[in-house]
């Protein structure tokens, strides 16, 4: 859909793109701060990533200001790696609470101690969400980022974005501090995780480390974009 919406800006509205901009740079700007506000405030670790989500979509928003070419090349380099992070992060979490009942960042305090592979998994698509090198996600946000800028020097929306990448680092390291450093009398125990839910979450991880590490990922995604047009 996203992939849509930037064909839609750039062909059917190319004509206006001056008006255009002005209004995704706003929208980008009120999800990611939004989208941070309220991701701070959660407790339930499903409602967290849903927010988060929604300040992801932000920094999406600011790749599509880039233009054809480098906006759209941008766009889908970031949604498959956001892809295989959330996949990855959700993925614990449906298998601990389909196991335990437990969503909640306290719930997962010494997690790491009874869970040594789930807690790996989540903390790797924890860092790629959060844009952390040399996972994927940083990749992914400095491309957006640098596709932002429009070659205009838009630098107090790149300032905006900088602020907000610093804000989300608090509330996903918030996550990865309860799993490996925080103490539990009772921590929750030992979840069992059959072959193909671990394999899935594995797939993730591995595209989360692929996609950050090989870099003709992008060039790739950015010569297919470059014939499409």
């Amino acid at each position: 859909m996203i992939f849509v919406m930037a064909s839609m800006f750039f062909t059917a509205f190319e004509k206006i793109q001056v008006d255009w901009y002005q209004m995704v740079a706003i929208l980008s700007v009120a999800s990611m701060v939004i989208g941070n506000l309220f991701a701070i405030r959660q407790q339930n670790l499903k409602r967290f990533l849903a927010f988060s989500s929604i300040s992801q979509i932000g920094f999406v928003l600011l790749g599509i200001l880039g233009g054809k070419t480098m906006g759209v090349s941008a766009v889908i380099y970031f949604v498959l790696i956001y892809l295989f992070s959330n996949l990855a992060a959700f993925g614990v979490i449906n298998v601990v609470s389909d196991a335990t009942g437990k969503e909640n960042i306290n719930d997962y305090k010494g997690f790491y101690k009874t869970n040594k592979h789930l807690s790996w998994i989540f903390a790797i698509a924890l860092f790629s969400l959060a844009g952390i090198p040399p996972t994927a996600g940083f990749f992914g946000k400095f491309f957006l980022i640098l596709s932002g800028t429009g070659g205009t020097g838009n630098y107090l929306l790149i300032t905006i974005a900088a602020l907000n990448m610093v804000i989300s680092l608090f509330y996903y390291l918030r996550v990865i501090k309860a799993i490996f450093m925080d103490q539990n009398e009772y921590p929750l125990g030992p979840v069992k995780v059959s072959l193909q839910p671990l394999m899935g979450m594995g797939i993730a991880v591995l595209g989360i480390i692929v996609t950050g590490i090989i870099g003709s990922v992008y060039e790739y995604i950015s010569l297919l974009v470059k014939s499409m047009w």
